[in-house]
């Protein structure tokens, strides 16, 4: 082999020519395993092939607000023992009078979590949208500011509906002038392209990359039910939500932060639904980042 070839080969090589492209953490939201206790839930997150869970602090949830103290420690225990990460959790805080909201940040602490995932903001008819943004502008910089103490980062779904943060805007707003390692966006491209389908949800996309923190992966498609159009939630790769190009653009963006499968659809709680999923998830993370 002579020299130029010699530095094509090396130039083009992962091993020796640029370091491995960080890849998400591929999760399963703890929402569609809900029968399983804590130890199961992990041996079984671990026999599908997930790398972490997104756990559920939450009323009904794998761990109740208010028994978060004593065993939020406990299920991430029972999940780590697995060889799995808990790299953020769903709760239902939006303020910070919640009882539950301190305790839930110093748990959170103690067994080194860093993300969570607040409750959400509803637009209310016959209030201004003004209002309603500047109502959760005040609730979040309360949620901020008790989240500073504890080191711990928000990250806002944006959810379809009549919930603020249907368009990232609303987030984008409430957002600005806080800093990144306190709070940013927790994107759903499913959630987003039902609200922009045709091009608003990539324009969302690029306002939320610079400061993403985890991502929610679920499909649907548009369906008419009774005359009237309705979301139809899907199997990954049987919707709307153009994968390939989502995972580009993580991918270019370098987001390496816990991606949270959801299966929505009926028979999506089942384990072979999940599996089904998470191995499309996989390839195209693959396809995105590299095998």
């Amino acid at each position: 082999m002579d020299r130029r070839v010699f530095l094509k080969t090396v130039a083009a090589s992962p091993a020796l020519g640029q370091a491995p492209r960080a890849k998400p953490v591929l999760c399963i939201f703890s929402k569609h395993m809900a029968r399983f206790e804590w130890d199961e839930l992990g041996e079984q997150a671990k026999r599908l092939g997930f790398a972490g869970v997104d756990l559920t602090v939450r009323p009904k949830g794998h761990v109740l607000p208010e028994r978060v103290t004593e065993d939020l420690p406990r299920a991430v225990e029972a999940i780590r023992r697995h060889g799995l990460q808990v790299p953020m959790i769903t709760t239902d805080l939006k303020d910070a009078s919640d009882p539950a909201a301190r305790p839930t940040f110093a748990a959170m602490r103690k067994v080194g979590i860093r993300l969570y995932k607040p409750g959400y903001w509803r637009y209310e008819r016959g209030v201004p949208a003004e209002q309603t943004l500047r109502e959760c502008r005040r609730k979040l910089e309360g949620l901020l500011d008790l989240g500073r103490e504890y080191g711990v980062t928000a990250g806002l779904h944006n959810h379809s509906g009549a919930y603020v943060g249907c368009a990232v805007w609303d987030y984008r707003e409430l957002l600005a002038g806080v800093k990144p390692e306190e709070a940013g966006f927790y994107f759903d491209p499913g959630h987003a392209v039902i609200e922009g389908g045709l091009h608003n949800w990539r324009v969302s996309l690029d306002v939320v990359l610079p400061r993403m923190k985890m991502a929610a992966i679920k499909d649907f498609i548009w369906e008419n039910r009774g005359g009237r159009w309705q979301v139809a939630w899907k199997p990954l790769g049987e919707g709307m939500v153009g994968w390939q190009e989502v995972f580009r653009a993580f991918a270019q963006a370098g987001f390496a932060g816990p991606l949270s499968l959801h299966t929505e659809y009926p028979g999506g709680d089942e384990l072979p639904s999940i599996a089904k999923d998470l191995e499309f998830l996989r390839r195209q993370v693959e396809v995105a980042y590299g095998a």
